[in-house]
Order: structure tokens, then sequence, then C-alpha cells
């Protein structure tokens, strides 16, 4: 019998197959399936900056309607002593998920700022999450600040969250960086006990009829994991055991998996294939992991991880070249 555990941000973990952050972790019901699927891990959708502030700045504009015309408006409603907020709701989400699941639960925070993201995130180890990624989403669109103050406000995000934590911290990144194998290696310096490669993008689209931005969401496909496959081999040797690595994006079979396994991977998240396949997916991937296991002679995954990296060049850029070079004249005429 292969061994599929594995070891992601120094938790021990039955499979390295992990659900990601998604529609069906973002209810018990939905975990518990995949769950008993087989997946190592459940990441919970995260807990977003601007739905909590909405909701703060909705609840004062409501209770504060009319009162810059009348003082006594203040008084036309009771106190209001409880209000379930989008971060409470989110904490008994992380406190139900855990009560239902073997399987650890890994909490979420989209964030851009600081200050107040550090309460959260001790709200969110206090729930009974075991670890918390942090979810780095935003465009590099103000042309006042450059790459490295937008760096440097990341790793400052990273350190005080970090700080605050006893739980591991993971931090999911988009492949935009200036210099990323920089930026991960500060990252790693700052607190972070793993990275998540990668976080993907949804660009909007314009109906040419209404003339209106309208939001698209396109499932992955597995040719995307190209990207996290080719940075998670750079990084692999470059960051040594201490630091784990998460491939995202594209992670739809078994032999998916392995590939990322095989550059270095600690985990492989998936969310696509299992809106489109249902939960019982994860069955059947890690069935197929398995079987090209035992077809290629590998008894575990600590064998498997990182046997096909970038650690046997000493010139991992030259290397990259050469290997662009070739891809180029792959391609021939059908």
């Amino acid at each position: 019998m292969t061994d599929l555990s594995t070891t992601y941000l120094g938790i021990a973990l039955r499979s390295p197959i992990v659900a990601s952050a998604g529609p069906t972790t973002s209810h018990p019901d939905g975990a518990t399936e995949l769950d008993q699927a087989g997946v190592g891990a459940i990441v919970l959708p995260s807990l977003f900056e601007e739905e909590v502030l909405h909701e703060e700045v909705q609840l004062n504009r409501a209770l504060e309607a009319g009162s810059e015309h009348f003082a006594e408006a203040l008084d036309y409603f009771p106190a209001v002593d409880t209000f379930e907020s989008a971060s409470d709701r989110y904490l008994s989400l992380v406190e139900d998920t855990k009560a239902k699941v073997e399987v650890p639960v890994i909490g979420s925070l989209n964030a851009s700022s600081r200050g107040g993201w550090v309460k959260y995130a001790g709200l969110i180890e206090e729930a009974g999450a075991d670890a918390l990624e942090l979810n780095l989403y935003r465009l590099a669109a103000d042309p006042v600040v450059g790459a490295a103050a937008m760096e440097d406000a990341d790793c400052g995000l990273i350190a005080e969250i970090a700080e605050s934590l006893t739980i591991p911290l993971a931090v999911k990144i988009s492949p935009f960086y200036t210099a990323l194998a920089n930026f991960v290696e500060q990252a790693a310096a700052a607190g972070a006990r793993g990275i998540v490669l990668f976080n993907r993008f949804y660009q909007p689209d314009i109906d040419v009829d209404s003339r209106e931005v309208v939001p698209r969401i396109n499932l992955s496909e597995p040719w995307e994991l190209r990207l996290p496959v080719r940075w998670i081999a750079i990084l692999r040797p470059l960051l040594g055991d201490t630091i784990s690595l998460a491939a995202t994006t594209g992670v739809h079979s078994g032999r998916d998996v392995a590939k990322a396994l095989l550059c270095g991977a600690d985990v492989a998240m998936m969310t696509s294939a299992i809106l489109r396949n249902g939960p019982r997916h994860v069955a059947r991937v890690e069935r197929e992991l398995r079987d090209w296991m035992l077809e290629n002679e590998y008894e575990s995954v600590m064998e498997l991880r990182g046997s096909v990296s970038y650690a046997a060049t000493d010139d991992p850029s030259a290397f990259e070249r050469a290997n662009y070079l070739k891809t180029l004249h792959s391609w021939t005429t059908q």
C-alpha cells in the first residue's frame, strides 16, 4: 500500500490532496462530504475586508438615518445589543466545520490593510482553526506606489499577523511580483510557514450591448498548473524543507497531483475539479495518484516529493532560458 501521508505547515495530513477555498467548503455539510471522500485538509473561503466594512457602514447608516435632520431620530429605534456580522458568521463556520470533520481546517483571510486584521486572525484561531491562510489579492494599479513599497507593505502585514498567532500561517500569493523568489524569501522571513502558488485573478468582462462591466468566473483547466509547477520547482531547493509549498490552480487528476509533488509541492489544492465533479471526485483522484505511484515504484509521498526540481542545476535561470528555447522549437504544424 502506498503511503500518501504528508506534512503541510508542520501539520500531519493523511493525503496531499487538499480542498481549497470554494463553495463546497463554505458550509459544514460540504466539508463533511470532502472529509469522507479523503481530502487531507480543508481550506475555508476567505473572510473579506470589504465584506466586514460594508456591513458595518450599512448598519451605521441604517441606525443614523434621519438624525442629521432631527436629533430625536436617534431614539426612534431601540439599541442593538446583538448583531451577527460577517465575522461572526465566519467564526461560526470555523467552529461548525471543526466539529464535523476529522481533518485539519484552515481558515482564510483576504486582507489588504493592517491593524484590525490581527484581531480577526486571532478570533479565527480561537474558533479552532488549525492554521490560517492569508490571501494577498490586489492589483498594483496605483501609479504612485512602486513595487518595493507594495512588497514591504505585504511583508509587514504577514509579519504582523504571524506574530499574533500560535497556529501556522500560509500566504497565498499572485504570480505577478517583480522578483517572486526574493519576495517569497521575504515572506518566509516575516513569519510565513507556507506559500500557496498561485492566487487566480478573476477578470471582469464587458457586455458590449449594455456597456456594463460584468463578473465572469471560469473554472481552471489542467494546463494552468504549469505556472505553479514551474515556480515550485524553482523555490523548493531555495527554501529547503522548512517552508511548505502548496500548488493550486489546474489540479484536476491524480497525475496533476503527482506532477505537483514531483516538482516539490507538499500538497496539491483543488476547487474547480470538485465543483465540476462533486466531492466524490477526490476519491477518484486519490486512486489515480496511488495507481501512478505504484506504476512508477514510489512507495510514499515523501519519496516522491521534489524528485524533479531545479536542485540539480547551479543556475535555474539558465535552465529556464534553455527550456524556453526548447519549447519554442517544439511546435510543429499538424
